[in-house]
């Protein structure tokens, strides 16, 4: 029986590979091994491990690691202290292929352990590109670091064999989020209006902020720009979600959360 590990270090993440744990977990030929780490285990981003733990999910490993710092320094030590985390994880537990999603530091961390320790790593979301943060550095670093590589386009697939990976080893299989989107049993209106106190039925927006990380500050003083856009829509509700353990997140959320008493 093969053992198949899984890392999430964020909430966003973990939600786009629920489907594959679980098909992991229920598969009669492979042994899940689930390491947990990064924000799950801080209070300060909702401790969200507990909703791993509520899933129906067994936790291999928790990775401590996240410093409570946003600065570049900060994270720079973070990912220093994962990669030993990884390590120290994949020598006990010996897994025979890790599996690994996206751009997170926390993810590069893991591919750069497996690397050294000759594990083998499936990558998904390889091949895409994104303009201004340290996301696309990561990712392409990660697909050169991976065996196997799931692609969500066919596009996505020509440039992750563009970077010199193996045509045979490249599967376009598609977004994992879309699994959700077929599988999960929605709300109406009115019960998830109750489930998070807020009432749907009125006008109102849905803002995620995706800050500009290689830009100094820069993701500060459009976060501020967009704010007085939406300030031009009083009678509008506001639904915004915070900022990952990135550079300045912590910054962001201060300015969110002063936004929220003033709105």
């Amino acid at each position: 029986m093969r053992k198949i590990a899984v890392f999430t270090g964020a909430r966003a993440e973990y939600g786009l590979l629920y489907w594959i744990i679980k098909g992991i977990q229920e598969s009669p030929n492979a042994e899940l091994q689930l390491y947990v780490g990064g924000m799950h285990l801080s209070p300060e981003f909702g401790y969200t491990i507990d909703q791993i733990v509520a899933d129906g999910f067994n936790i291999t490993e928790k990775m401590e690691f996240l410093l409570s710092s946003d600065s570049p320094v900060g994270i720079t030590k973070s990912l220093g202290l994962a990669l030993i985390t990884a390590a120290e994880v994949l020598d006990r537990n010996k897994p025979d292929l890790l599996v690994l999603l996206g751009d997170r530091f926390e993810s590069m961390a893991l591919a750069q352990a497996s690397m050294v320790a000759c594990v083998p790593v499936a990558h998904i979301h390889g091949g895409e590109t994104t303009e201004g943060l340290i996301d696309e550095a990561i990712r392409h670093s990660i697909t050169k670091m991976s065996h196997i590589h799931f692609t969500a386009t066919d596009e996505y697939s020509k440039r992750v064999i563009q970077l010199g990976e193996q045509p045979s080893k490249v599967f376009n299989f598609g977004a994992p989020g879309i699994d959700s989107i077929v599988k999960l049993s929605l709300m109406d209106k009115v019960t998830l209006s109750e489930s998070i106190s807020f009432d749907i039925t009125s006008p109102y927006f849905m803002v995620t902020y995706h800050p500009v990380t290689l830009e100094h500050l820069g993701s500060v003083d459009s976060l501020n720009n967009l704010i007085q856009v939406l300030e031009l829509y009083p009678d509008y509700q506001l639904v915004i979600t915070y900022p990952n353990a990135d550079t300045h997140g912590r910054k962001l959320i201060e300015i969110l959360d002063a936004f929220k008493k003033i709105s």
